[in-house]
């Protein structure tokens, strides 16, 4: 009798360990038949600002979580993709884009999220996941709908911007649906490197909450606003070039904080030849000198910068710069080989 109680007590810790097991690999969140399951997610990605949203939806597949099944999109062309690179490391499957019948590969797949991949979805793709598609934004949309929407906020002076998630339309970009949006303060010297991986960070966490509540954030999905909507288009060449005559000295470093690590401010300068501007700086304190004409060039010796004058009178600092492709200097190297040489008159960075 006494080994007939031990086999039954045994019995049961064994079903209570079963069922315990069962219960934490059960998705936290349930509703309808949306998200009453695990989701088999197809994700379309490219690049560092991709990465986080990657990598979160992973670890949902790692501890049980909403996702059961991540496989990714990406272009094997692309260089340095960080995304190839960790989805090789985690042993997910990979697809390279433009996919071979995509919309019957999709048909696997309960849901799909795209997070900066830079191609448009075909629609017959779109309609072949079950649940739709979600995007991550990093604007506050409808405003900067677009290819660059970290660039310009920080180019146009934004003081507040975010992260957007929302349902995928076709033919067009960034005007589907909104199902949630995070907001970020931009501060007056933040470089776009920092912006960028916190909205990249934020939208991860915003991703993951839609998609284990999706049943919620699909019936409290709002249309966008058109009548509201701005654009934020991709950077072009001519984007990063100075124009002093009609730049103020905050829209001289705005753009440069916008650009950084990624394309330096261009010029000229007197003859015509090329420069590029590397490390700017800009004191809101500083007064205006309407006496000096817009690119005017001095020489602080105090500061060791350059100090330039822009449409408005006021100053931007500038500490590292190169000319005619040359390697990069500092100030006083320039003033020492270039400035020193010529007239006041002459002292000069001049627009195309």
């Amino acid at each position: 009798m006494h080994l007939v109680k031990n086999a039954c007590r045994n019995i049961f810790k064994y079903r209570r360990k079963l069922l315990s097991t069962a219960f934490r690999c059960t998705p936290k969140h349930f509703g309808t038949s949306q998200s009453s399951q695990f989701l088999r997610i197809l994700f379309f990605g490219t690049d560092n600002f991709s990465l986080p949203s990657l990598q979160i939806l992973n670890k949902s597949v790692k501890h049980c979580g909403t996702v059961s099944s991540l496989e990714v999109v990406t272009s094997f062309k692309a260089k340095r993709n960080p995304l190839k690179q960790y989805a090789e490391a985690e042993n997910l499957p990979l697809h390279d884009w433009p996919m071979e019948n995509p919309a019957t590969i999709a048909k696997n797949f309960d849901l799909g999220v795209v997070v900066s991949f830079g191609h448009l979805i075909p629609e017959n793709l779109i309609s072949s996941f079950r649940l739709g598609m979600l995007n991550v934004h990093a604007s506050l949309l409808p405003k900067l709908r677009g290819a660059a929407p970290i660039v310009h906020a920080i180019k146009n002076g934004d003081v507040e911007t975010g992260v957007s998630i929302m349902k995928i339309k076709p033919k067009h970009f960034d005007i589907g649906e909104i199902l949630k949006q995070e907001k970020v303060v931009i501060t007056k010297d933040m470089l776009m490197p920092e912006l960028h991986q916190q909205l990249a960070n934020l939208g991860a966490t915003a991703l993951l909450h839609c998609v284990d509540n999706l049943d919620f954030v699909y019936s409290n999905q709002l249309i966008q606003d058109n009548q509201k909507a701005t654009y934020a288009p991709k950077i072009d060449p001519q984007f990063a070039e100075v124009r002093w005559s009609e730049m103020g000295a905050k829209q001289v470093y705005d753009l440069y904080r916008s650009l950084y690590s990624y394309k330096a401010l261009t010029t000229r300068f007197c003859h015509g030849e090329q420069v590029k501007l590397f490390r700017l700086h800009f004191d809101d304190n500083d007064g205006s000198h309407d006496c000096l004409p817009p690119g005017h060039i001095q020489y602080c010796r105090r500061k060791k910068r350059l100090r330039v004058c822009c449409n408005d009178g006021r100053l931007v600092d500038v500490d590292q710069l190169s000319i005619g492709g040359k390697k990069m200097m500092n100030a006083q190297e320039f003033y020492n080989g270039f400035l020193s040489k010529l007239t006041v008159e002459e002292r000069m960075f001049r627009s195309r």
